[in-house]
């Protein structure tokens, strides 16, 4: 079904270069990279409609783009909770790296988009400022993968609620974590790798990972 990946994979991209430009037009240079690794934390929802159509092709039912935007109609209230969720963990992921670049950097250390990595480079804070950030963002990530790695597609799959749902994820997480780790650090580069030019690789990734984590649901779920 590549036209309808490359569909649903050209909206994310066509998103990210909007939330760019508007925390560029509002000045907060410093919010870009925040909000772009803040992706990861709620990547797992957007991708429903990817679920929907590896459900409907599993079933031999009929796929197109709109059909597969159903996804997000079936059990909506539980998957509006849990987009809740991870809504939360991404706004205290970016107020988080706002305060952190504040303490590190200051609050008056505020260089053009073109200038941050340099200016960055030449600071001695970035070491620790990555240390910190990086570990804090490891802890956001693996909570939001532990509860969302195969909740969304249950909910699409099933009519669970949310706490059901995310208490199912954990459980699976935990008792099959060496294979859900490597799966993690996969998710992680691919996504990486597609950021890197300015979003256009979430093109390809974003259908990618998606398909793959419905079948993954289908594997640890019985």
């Amino acid at each position: 079904m590549p036209h309808i990946g490359f569909v649903y994979g050209g909206g994310v991209v066509a998103a990210g270069w909007l939330l760019s430009a508007v925390l560029l037009n509002a000045g907060i240079t410093w919010a870009v990279l925040p909000a772009t690794a803040g992706f990861f934390l709620v990547a797992p929802l957007i991708g429903a409609g990817l679920y929907e159509a590896s459900r409907r092709r599993e079933r031999g039912e009929a796929v197109s783009l709109a059909l597969c935007l159903q996804g997000f109609r079936r059990n909506a209230p539980q998957l509006a909770l849990m987009g809740v969720v991870l809504l939360l963990l991404h706004l205290f992921w970016i107020r988080a790296a706002g305060l952190l670049f504040a303490i590190f950097f200051g609050i008056g250390f505020s260089p053009a988009i073109e200038m941050l990595p340099m200016a960055m480079l030449r600071s001695g804070m970035l070491l620790p400022f990555l240390v910190v950030g990086t570990g804090l963002g490891f802890i956001l990530a693996a909570v939001a993968f532990a509860i969302s790695a195969v909740s969304i597609p249950m909910m699409i799959d099933r009519d669970i609620s949310v706490i059901e749902a995310i208490l199912v994820s954990i459980r699976v997480t935990t008792q099959n974590w060496q294979a859900m780790a490597f799966w993690a650090g996969l998710i992680v580069v691919f996504t990486a790798m597609a950021l890197v030019p300015f979003f256009l690789g979430l093109a390809l990734v974003l259908p990618l990972v998606g398909h793959a984590t419905w079948h993954a649901y289908r594997d640890l779920v019985r």
